[in-house]
């Protein structure tokens, strides 16, 4: 699926992205670039993700995340016939989970 997206563009982008260091990089250059209703929306894309994958039923991602069925529908298939994408990001986070790395807040 990636060959459907794939150019210069988004290889430059997706390389300013590997080139951040800290969860404080990641804001200041989200907030420079996405909306805060574009970032809220794929946070809680992957907070339906991790909740599939932890077996949690739709109606319950849904509330607590506010996507709608279509939405979290998406996001499992995604997860089971997509390009691994969110998999991939799933096992770094909980292979490299530091204590504390989701308790970070800005100040």
């Amino acid at each position: 699926m990636a060959s459907k997206i794939k150019d210069e563009k988004l290889d430059f982008l997706f390389e300013a992205i590997l080139t951040l260091e800290t969860v404080e990089d990641c804001y200041s250059f989200f907030e420079d670039l996405c909306t805060v209703s574009e970032l809220q929306e794929m946070s809680r894309r992957m907070q339906a993700a991790r909740m599939l994958r932890a077996n949690a039923v739709y109606a319950d991602i849904a509330a607590q995340t506010g996507l709608s069925t279509a939405t979290i529908s998406r996001v499992n298939r995604c997860l089971k016939y997509g390009s691994d994408g969110y998999n991939k990001a799933l096992d770094s986070l909980e292979a490299n989970r530091h204590p504390g790395v989701t308790d970070r807040r800005r100040s």
